[in-house]
């Protein structure tokens, strides 16, 4: 044995995400229906843990709200597990709140193909991080959310420690409490969700945290951005049919409008549910309502406010 991997696999021992949980070593010969059962209650757990970092969380998301409305973007990086989360994260954002190309970012170690398949080794380069982040062009305008369970993939740090080189924010998630990740993070967010039903399957309770907690961060952050009017996702890309009905649904809430009423603005604001909405509500023609909404940097409500309603 190599003294490198001994040395891993000694710290590897002293992480909760990998501890062997002797009550569950025979969990293979129960019922199917109770395998389940205590895989339902182990899940329960997980979203107490997130609620333990909500300040935390909290915090990260309005710095990153902050960069972001000066024209940054929000970059994911992580490998395995947490990089396939963050990179389906990034690509749900032009669909849901009609980011721009490359606004939200997702980076997996290995590149694409390690989205459907392991790229043996990726995740211990850190310098393939610096590689990704230089390629997109990362600058100081960016937010960096670094993603590992343990806290200490080579990868994420790699990336953390690049990004923090040229000034950007950075965020490590991860979900060992003590983690390098989160001490190299302006931001650090450990959910530790213990012990996993199957030693060291990160896919599983950390994967559920991780998959929570970037919903939070663009979500939130997108509401901070006024990429929605109360609840409603406003700045939704209507590409396929389903979304097209869903703007006409959204519109008709947020206006209570008759529906011809509601395709004729739809139709003359080129399909932007905003400038819909702020015609309909403000009796405004769709250039009057495209200027409003420009002068209020895209906030709906803000676009509202300035019109007197």
């Amino acid at each position: 044995m190599s003294s490198a991997y001994g040395e891993l696999r000694a710290q590897l021992a002293t992480l909760t995400t990998e501890a062997f949980r002797p009550e569950l070593a025979e969990i293979d010969r129960l019922p199917t229906l109770e395998i389940a059962q205590i895989m339902n209650g182990e899940d329960r757990a997980v979203p107490d843990a997130v609620a333990a970092q909500l300040p935390r969380i909290a915090a990260a998301i309005d710095a990153t709200a902050e960069r972001m409305a000066r024209g940054g973007r929000l970059v994911h990086a992580g490998a395995g597990t947490a990089g396939r989360l963050g990179v389906l994260d990034a690509s749900e954002c032009p669909p849901t709140f009609n980011t721009a190309p490359g606004q939200v970012v997702g980076l997996i170690a290995g590149g694409p193909a390690a989205m459907t398949e392991a790229v043996e080794g990726a995740e211990d380069r850190a310098d393939l991080a610096a590689a990704d982040l230089a390629g997109i062009g990362l600058t100081a305008a960016d937010t960096l959310v670094a993603v590992s369970a343990s806290g200490r993939t080579p990868y994420a740090l790699g990336a953390v420690e690049n990004a923090r080189g040229v000034g950007a924010l950075t965020i490590g998630l991860s979900c060992n409490a003590g983690s390098p990740l989160a001490a190299a993070a302006d931001h650090g967010i450990e959910v530790v969700v213990g012990p996993e039903l199957l030693t060291g399957s990160t896919r599983l309770k950390a994967g559920t945290a991780q998959k929570l907690v970037l919903n939070m961060i663009s979500t939130i952050t997108m509401i901070r951005l006024g990429k929605t009017y109360g609840n409603l996702m406003v700045d939704v890309r209507a590409s396929n049919d389903k979304l097209r009905a869903r703007s006409r649904r959204i519109v008709s809430l947020a206006t209570g409008a008759p529906d011809d009423e509601i395709e004729a603005a739809l139709t003359a604001a080129g399909g932007e549910v905003k400038s819909a909405i702020l015609m309909l509500l403000t009796h405004t023609d769709a250039p009057t309502a495209d200027r409003l909404l420009k002068e209020a940097n895209g906030h709906l409500r803000v676009a509202l406010s300035a019109d007197g309603g």
